[in-house]
């Protein structure tokens, strides 16, 4: 119960990074659990039994919880599975992908460089810019964040392809709803994961817009 005996929404609730020590809203942290033969299993989705342990969505303070974090905040020796912070990765990126597949088929998203720029210059309310990170920076540049929107660069031509039915894509946008905030919440958490590994090239762009 919240101050002014109002229920705190669900969204608003805060966890402590095993890690860093750091309180923080749970958007912007990575859940673990502990499975039935002690191993550390991802909870990308938040909604696999057993007490979480949460983990700042940081590639380094990820690799850094695999060094006895996690035995210590479950308080029993756990295995930690190789490669877990890549599978942490595959699974983060798969969901932003759905994600935006899904506001695609809701009919709140588009693909295409002149179409995005019609949407940017036409006064469409676009919560999210996305585009390709191995697409040219030079085409990259010519399009722009709108104020109050999101810049993400953090997903290649290929995943931003599978979640807009083609190929490839290299420039997408969002328009406001649900669905593009919830994509703007992993996505973020995806950047975490690949910041420093080439999978954000747009010269500090990914950042909201002021």
């Amino acid at each position: 119960m919240a101050r002014g005996g109002h229920n705190k929404d669900r969204d608003d609730a805060e966890r402590k990074c095993i890690v860093t020590g750091e309180v923080q809203p749970k958007a912007g942290l990575i859940r673990f659990v502990v499975g039935p033969d002690n191993q550390v299993v991802p909870d990308v989705l938040g909604k696999l039994p057993g007490r979480g342990m949460y983990v700042t969505a940081d590639r380094k303070v990820l690799e850094e919880a695999q060094k006895g974090q996690f035995s210590r905040s479950a308080k029993q020796a756990v295995t930690v599975p190789d490669g877990l912070v890549d599978a942490v990765e595959r699974q983060l990126a798969r969901r932003t992908v759905d994600l935006i597949a899904l506001t695609r088929k809701s009919g709140r998203a588009v693909c295409g460089f002149e179409k995005v720029k019609g949407w940017l210059a036409g006064g469409e309310r676009v919560r999210v810019l996305v585009q390709a990170s191995d697409g040219s920076e030079r085409g990259k540049t010519k399009l722009w964040t709108p104020e109050g929107a999101r810049y993400f660069g953090c997903l290649t031509a290929q995943e931003l392809g599978l979640a807009f039915g083609r190929q490839s894509v290299i420039h997408g946008a969002l328009a406001t709803g649900r669905l593009s905030d919830r994509v703007v919440e992993e996505a973020t958490k995806l950047r975490g994961l690949r910041e420093g590994n080439g999978g954000d090239t747009a010269s500090g762009k990914d950042k909201e817009a002021k």
